[in-house]
């Protein structure tokens, strides 16, 4: 199952995005799925996941309150819900999948797919 990252793109600091995960060659209730994010320069980040029953987690405080994660299997489609966005959240956003029962911890994830740029400017 190959996973890629869509959505992406320019908004304004105070603005919103919705970034979408869709699968191709597989069905995404099958894994549980990560969001990861990685600005210039800096290392791979770990936003959030979403468990196969529909449990979510979002990773540090900074995007507590703004991010949201959620998942439609009817459409084959995990999603990622940025609210409040800043200037600081600019980066290319990859989602992954895992099996893993500590799937949320980010070390959980491999089998990443293409990621998506988001630029905020402020």
């Amino acid at each position: 199952v190959q996973l890629q990252a869509s959505g992406g793109g320019l908004a304004q600091a105070g603005e919103s995005l919705r970034l979408s995960c869709g699968a191709a060659g597989g069905a995404v209730s099958n894994y549980h799925v990560g969001w990861f994010r990685q600005a210039p320069g800096k290392e791979r980040e770990f936003v959030g996941a979403v468990s196969r029953s529909g449990v979510s987690t979002i990773s540090s405080d900074s995007m507590k309150g703004r991010f949201t994660i959620s998942r439609s299997n009817a459409k084959n489609t995990v999603y990622l819900q940025m609210n409040s966005l800043k200037p600081e959240d600019t980066a290319v956003y990859y989602c992954a999948r895992t099996v893993r029962t500590d799937w949320d911890r980010g070390m959980a994830y491999e089998h990443w797919g293409q990621g998506t740029q988001v630029t905020v400017s402020s």
